[in-house]
């Protein structure tokens, strides 16, 4: 139970600190930076996720095959 008191104080405390630093010109512009690299990585796997997909799906497809 002390550890999950620990853990919520140390999340608040986290958002309180990344919500003061967002006020500042270099905080958001680290944090835009941040959310365009988040933002760039989700896209690349949900394109390698797709891709797979597809391709399992050519394979395993009988209206496809050859």
């Amino acid at each position: 139970m002390k550890s999950l008191i620990l853990l919520s104080v140390g999340v608040v405390l986290g958002f309180a600190a990344a919500h003061q630093f967002n006020k500042t010109t270099a905080g958001r512009r680290l944090f835009g930076e941040l959310d365009g690299g988040v933002r760039s990585f989700r896209a690349a796997v949900v394109d390698g996720y797709k891709t797979r997909e597809a391709e399992l799906r050519g394979a395993t497809d009988p209206t496809t095959a050859g």
